[in-house]
């Protein structure tokens, strides 16, 4: 994956084999891309790298996350649950999603349409930030790592494969994601993992 923010904007994410190549998602919405990254910029937040996306921060709280897949790109905000959607334009990465938490884009276009409703959003979610608000803790059958919940947050196949392992495939993740004691661990363990969990494996197989 890559580590440069340029390298995404000009070669993509580094994920598949499409990378740095005509086919790659990001050339077929770079200028809508491109307005996003704008958008964030003008919305004063802090542009990073993370999981090979540009990813947004402010006040040390990941804000949103830019991505681009063959059919559509987006803009997805963490702490979902938080979002008051008074438009009702954001959409659930998938059916086992939680929290509706994206703008999805089908056209370059789209962008410059939305421009003032996703200043808002960003801004809605740059106060919660702030003033350190965050959202009430779910329940889950199983104690899921931070790092596991932001990653799938960034990543809705990789969210989606996790949601359709079995609870015990489920289980042999967490329980080896929390044998780690450092986050950047649990964070190289998850990189790792990502083409088992795609699989349907569980952390133990082969």
């Amino acid at each position: 994956m890559i580590t440069n923010i340029e390298d995404y904007f000009t070669k993509g994410c580094g994920r598949c084999d499409r990378f740095n190549t005509a086919d790659c998602s990001t050339k077929q919405w770079a200028s809508g891309l491109a307005k996003l990254r704008r958008i964030c910029h003008q919305s004063g937040l802090t542009e990073t790298v993370k999981w090979g996306h540009p990813c947004y921060m402010h006040s040390g709280r990941n804000i949103v996350i830019i991505g681009a897949l063959r059919h559509d790109f987006r803009l997805s905000f963490f702490n979902a649950a938080l979002m008051q959607d008074p438009e009702g334009v954001l959409e659930k990465q998938g059916p086992n999603t939680r929290h509706a938490d994206m703008f999805r884009f089908k056209a370059n276009e789209q962008v410059n349409q939305l421009e003032p409703i996703l200043k808002s959003y960003i801004q809605e979610a740059i106060s919660y930030a702030e003033a350190g608000i965050k959202p009430p803790k779910e329940v889950y059958d199983l104690d899921l790592p931070d790092e596991l919940v932001e990653a799938m947050d960034a990543d809705p196949e990789l969210a989606e494969a996790f949601h359709d392992l079995t609870p015990g495939r489920q289980k042999s993740y967490v329980i080896n994601l929390n044998s780690a004691k450092k986050s950047a661990t649990r964070i190289a363990r998850i990189t790792k993992f990502r083409s088992k969990i795609i699989a349907g494996k569980g952390a133990t197989e082969r």
